[in-house]
């Protein structure tokens, strides 16, 4: 993986401290549209299973998120698809 990328995992990591992280450069299926940087690591696929998303709304786990990746996001990174849930049994 990039440097993008793991800045993207170690902060969401150290923020969620998730069961569950999957950190995806998506950015080769995205070659040429806009935003595309030439060296990738423009588009990324997350999934990330946190107890810190319990009882907050779909719309409050992205914010969540996009706080915590906002340097990223203001810069390299284009576009983030993002998959935010609870641990079963939380």
């Amino acid at each position: 993986m990039g440097e993008i990328a793991d800045t993207i995992r170690r902060k969401l990591a150290e923020g969620l401290s998730p069961s569950e992280l999957v950190v995806e450069d998506d950015s080769h299926r995205h070659a040429g549209h806009s935003g595309a940087r030439p060296g990738g690591e423009s588009h990324f696929n997350v999934t990330v299973e946190s107890a810190a998303f319990e009882g907050l709304r779909p719309l409050e786990r992205q914010r969540l998120v996009y706080r915590l990746l906002a340097d990223e996001l203001a810069g390299p990174v284009h576009a983030l698809s993002l998959t935010l849930r609870v641990p079963q049994g939380a």
